[in-house]
Parts: C-alpha cells; structure tokens; sequence
C-alpha cells in the first residue's frame, strides 16, 4: 500500500479538506461551484462551523481520488490500494 506523505490520522478531516484543495490549486470557490453550494458555506465547512453533509463527502473523494477513510482521517493511505481511487 502506498503511504503519502501526510500524516492523514493525527488530522481531522477538515484539515485535510482544506489541505486537498490546496494541494490542488483549488480555491473555496472552484470547490464550492464544483458541489453546487456558496462559497461561504463551504468555507464554514472547512472551518467547521458545520458539519460536512455524506453527500458532499462522496463528491469531494470521487473529486480528489482518495477514499473516504482517508479523507475522514481514519487512514493513512489513499485507499486500500494504494493509488488514487
């Protein structure tokens, strides 16, 4: 399995939310028009201010190609795998 450098598991996921979009360049409003939400109600996501809804999790993995162990900070690894999903 493939370990990336993140050390996913001592992070919880909004930590690692807002370090997706950054690893990929992405802006609050690129990953907000992409989940068809405002860009403020993401940005309280990413801050915690509410919880991140299933359905926006599923996207942002597909989105991301990490599994949702990782995004959820429950894996270290991408996915069972090791490569994007």
């Amino acid at each position: 399995m493939k370990e990336i450098n993140r050390k996913s598991m001592n992070k919880s996921y909004i930590d690692i939310m807002r370090g997706l979009r950054e690893d990929n360049d992405k802006t609050q409003q690129d990953i907000a028009d992409f989940l068809g939400i405002s860009q403020t109600m993401y940005a309280r996501y990413e801050r915690g201010a509410n919880e991140l809804p299933i359905r926006h999790l599923i996207k942002l993995c597909q989105y991301y190609h990490v599994s949702a162990d990782y995004f959820l900070g429950l894996s270290k690894y991408v996915n069972k795998k090791g490569k994007p999903c």
